[in-house]
């Protein structure tokens, strides 16, 4: 579905021209209702941490940062993650300040991984809010769990989270998985069981899709909001990474060799009417799988953003395409593509 939004209620600008060259690039954006939230979300989302974190990794100035943020909200990507561990949040704070609050979906997390208190996610919350120069969060998540603490954090985490929600500081409550050490999503798996969350961020791309029937499934009947990240990552971006992967799979024997060309693993997908590159057909294979809401892109180079953006919106890949990726892969759970 296309969602044509209103200029005023994208940006606070005066110049016609400019509401006009805007409002003619947020009508290629599509938009999906992010499950049970109802939030009305950017298929693309803008992720604020990845290698570059919106540039600052890579020797980027501060103000570079906040133009690819503000790029990003003018193309009508209006759904931004960030994160307390990602230093990115007052980078987003800044960049938004020009555009009205409501019609953006602010996502930042609590870490989980240093014994945290409830003590500690009090402040950290109130740092996050004075950050991103709001009074509100749309979505905050418990970051990065791991299935060892998941209880602990229900049991004297959560609570906190709920009182922030009662008092209308907290829109949504949200969790998320650490893919590199947990690729078989037990965490998430676990956290299906509950009744808590409204939104989950979930690893999930062409190489290991075990999240299809370990996570998805049970979250489109639970109505839950589902967030892409790894849809790309080192394997899906550099050959040399893609084939040490390929290697490890069929020695794992995760996948069949007969089934996969080891010299150019994916490179069927490339080809008049499918993908432009391994970049593009990643990010068009998430976006189309069912139950998916956001699929999240972090970059520190504003012509990758554009292309991504570009990727995103294109048509799924062809279905004999995707068929076959399915079956090559159907057995993966060890790898996040990192």
């Amino acid at each position: 579905m296309l969602v044509f939004n209103a200029i005023s209620k994208r940006i606070k600008i005066n110049s016609n021209l400019t509401k006009i060259i805007i409002f003619y690039m947020n009508c290629i954006m599509e938009y999906s209702t992010l499950g049970r939230t109802g939030l009305k979300v950017s298929i693309m989302g803008l992720g604020c941490d990845g290698p570059s974190g919106i540039g600052l990794r890579t020797g980027k100035s501060e103000d570079i940062s906040t133009e690819i943020v503000k790029h990003a909200v003018s193309s009508g990507i209006n759904f931004i993650d960030t994160a307390e561990v990602y230093r990115t949040e007052k980078i987003v704070g800044k960049a938004i300040k020009d555009f009205d609050r409501d019609s953006l979906v602010l996502s930042t997390k609590k870490s989980t991984w240093k014994n945290i208190e409830p003590k500690d996610v009090i402040r950290s919350f109130e740092r996050s809010l004075n950050n991103l120069a709001t009074n509100y969060i749309d979505i905050y998540h418990l970051h990065g769990v791991i299935l060892e603490d998941y209880d602990y954090l229900v049991a004297e985490i959560v609570p906190i989270l709920q009182e922030l929600q009662d008092q209308e500081k907290i829109r949504f409550i949200g969790i998320t998985e650490r893919f590199n050490p947990d690729p078989q999503h037990n965490m998430l798996q676990r956290a299906l069981e509950d009744d808590i969350w409204d939104v989950m961020m979930v690893g999930f791309n062409i190489l290991n899709q075990s999240a299809r029937e370990r996570v998805f499934k049970k979250a489109i009947e639970k109505k839950i909001g589902i967030l892409i990240m790894f849809a790309v990552r080192l394997a899906l971006s550099r050959s040399e990474r893609l084939k040490q992967c390929i290697d490890d799979l069929i020695k794992n024997k995760q996948i069949n060799p007969s089934e996969i060309n080891k010299t150019n693993p994916l490179g069927f997908l490339i080809h008049k009417g499918g993908a432009i590159n391994l970049v593009d057909a990643a990010y068009r294979f998430c976006r189309s799988e069912p139950g998916t809401h956001v699929i999240l892109s972090g970059t520190g180079n504003l012509e990758h953003l554009k292309e991504n953006l570009k990727s995103i919106l294109r048509p799924p890949l062809p279905q004999k395409d995707i068929i076959k990726l399915k079956e090559i892969f159907k057995n993966v759970d060890s790898i996040s593509g990192q």
